[in-house]
């Protein structure tokens, strides 16, 4: 019966340690529970059954969890659950751009007070000079500082 719990309580760890190393991010109660689980064993297993038993659940725990570790890393779930978009950031994200004052374009999105417009063939973050612009409306360029450009809503 002793064996029988400390086998319970090992693969309740791993489980649980399974849970909380690839499934759920940070420390949760499923990797504070699976701590516990699995040091309750080793403990049981040296209090109850003496220094051999003791050892050998120490060896199997010390091994399921490099087995878990090992078979989930080759089975490619790690590559499943990664994120693999790059970031396209510039530090100087209009270098090369060739926008100047008085420039027109149309807004890609709605601008409230920063959003996204095309000018000049270039989709570029822009800041509104002149409040909420909507979807679609045709813009100038008023000032550019900062990296940033300041547009506002077109005069005809």
């Amino acid at each position: 019966m002793e064996i029988l719990i400390i086998i319970a309580l090992i693969v309740a760890g791993l489980i649980l340690f399974l849970i909380e190393v690839f499934l759920v991010p940070g420390i949760t109660i499923a990797g504070i529970a699976s701590a516990c689980s699995l040091l309750y064993a080793i403990y049981y297993a040296f209090s109850g059954m003496g220094m051999q038993a003791g050892f050998i659940t120490l060896g199997c725990t010390a091994a399921g969890i490099i087995g878990i570790t090992v078979w989930v890393m080759r089975s490619k779930t790690v590559d499943r659950l990664s994120l693999k978009k790059e970031l396209d950031f510039r530090p100087e994200p209009l270098k090369g751009l060739d926008i100047r004052v008085g420039d027109r374009g149309t807004s890609a999105t709605r601008l409230t007070l920063i959003g996204n417009a095309e000018i000049n063939g270039h989709l570029i973050e822009v800041q509104s000079a002149d409040g909420f612009i909507d979807e679609g409306t045709s813009i100038e360029v008023t000032r550019i500082g900062n990296n940033t450009v300041y547009v506002k809503r077109a005069g005809n």
